[in-house]
């Protein structure tokens, strides 16, 4: 049977407490550009790419998310070079969850956004 569900990831949600914080970070980290005046509650839709969506979901207005960050990544950024990117989000203040692993075919670190979500950069 073919189903009905298409195979690409349409929006990946991340879970947060400060939406406006989480905006800063996430744009600041993927070079966007960003006007705080313009983010309200309840979530911020950033594009990745064509496909894939980044939801920052801050719950209802007028409430503080409680969030739960896993130790584990929940996703990951690409970049073509590892090192320019740890370099950069050292320089930015980015709490880095893990210094760089490197593999034959890919490399990666971890860094932690403004709640304690865990994100992978990686090459590959």
């Amino acid at each position: 049977m073919k189903s009905p569900i298409v195979n690409q990831i349409n929006t990946v949600f991340v879970h947060v407490s400060n939406l406006k914080e989480s905006v800063r970070w996430y744009s600041e980290l993927l070079g966007q550009e960003y006007d705080l005046d313009e983010v309200a509650d309840p979530v911020y839709n950033m594009e990745i790419n064509h496909y894939t969506g980044l939801t920052l979901d801050a719950g209802p207005a007028g409430e503080t998310k409680q969030v739960k960050p896993s130790d584990h990544p929940l996703f990951n950024f690409h970049t073509e070079d590892i090192e320019e990117a740890f370099s950069f989000v050292k320089e930015m203040g980015i709490e880095v969850a893990e210094s760089i692993v490197r593999f034959d075919d890919f490399s990666f670190f971890k860094v932690k956004d403004p709640d304690g979500n865990v994100v992978m950069i990686c090459t590959g």
